[in-house]
């Protein structure tokens, strides 16, 4: 058999072993979450002042299955990242094979910052105005699955938004970005930072400036690291140059 096809065939081969291990792990850790999904329930909830009221039994199974989704998904982030590494690690060197490791933490612990921070700041800010919009003029009966879907909606998202950083500096490492892209890039990101900022809060000027400082301070965070890396591939390149140099 031609060695490329076979060495094809290794690669598809070891991808699926993966994907199975990550599809696996994910199951498991539903598993384990929706034992344990009466407790997250009530963590969750414990801002809502209101009873939370269900529409049949089906709801019940359907909210259970949403909560401890997410938790799977909080848990499975880092295996995903490892399984990754590992797919792609016999082609990177020693060098990168160590830092590229140190995305697998890191991914687990901004998503989880980016999970918290909507829960703590954003969601209260966003429900309570919501709520407050009623001014009295409706008899408020709230279900468990619109207030999980407004949670969900909202969180969701900033969990991802936090990998940021992370994202950066793994395009930075590889050379598709670079700090000065970034910098190019400062003026439009502010003002899609902004308008995404503006758009999911209340309008007011507190609540605005609450949001827009994390995201932009990851911003500026994603180009620091992007200088960081970028100067030390600088300096490897220009090593790596006077090395073949002397050689000739």
């Amino acid at each position: 058999m031609d060695p490329q096809k076979m060495n094809i065939v290794d690669h598809l081969s070891d991808l699926r072993k993966r994907l199975i291990i990550v599809i696996g792990f994910f199951f498991a850790s539903l598993i384990v979450c929706f034992l344990f999904v009466d407790h997250i329930y009530h963590f969750l909830t414990s801002r809502s002042e209101e009873k939370l009221a269900i529409l049949g039994p089906t709801d019940i199974l359907s909210i259970y299955l949403k909560l401890a989704g997410i938790g799977a998904i909080a848990f499975t982030i880092p295996v995903a990242a490892y399984q990754t590494w590992r797919f792609v690690e016999p082609a990177l060197t020693k060098q990168e094979r160590r830092v590229s490791l140190m995305y697998v933490p890191a991914l687990f612990v901004l998503f989880i910052a980016g999970l918290s921070f909507s829960y703590f700041v954003l969601f209260p800010m966003m429900y309570n105005f919501v709520l407050g919009l009623s001014n009295g003029n409706f008899e408020l009966v709230i279900t468990a699955n619109d207030y999980f879907r407004f949670m969900i909606n909202l969180s969701l998202p900033f969990g991802f938004l936090f990998e940021l950083p992370v994202v950066v500096l793994f395009l930075s490492h590889i050379g598709l970005l670079n700090p000065y892209r970034l910098a190019k890039m400062r003026k439009p990101a502010y003002f899609l930072l902004c308008v995404v900022s503006i758009t999911i809060t209340p309008p007011d000027f507190v609540s605005d400036i609450l949001v827009i400082i994390p995201l932009l301070l990851l911003y500026e965070g994603s180009v620091a690291l992007s200088r960081l890396i970028h100067g030390k591939r600088l300096k490897r390149d220009y090593e790596t140059a006077l090395s073949a140099e002397s050689v000739l």
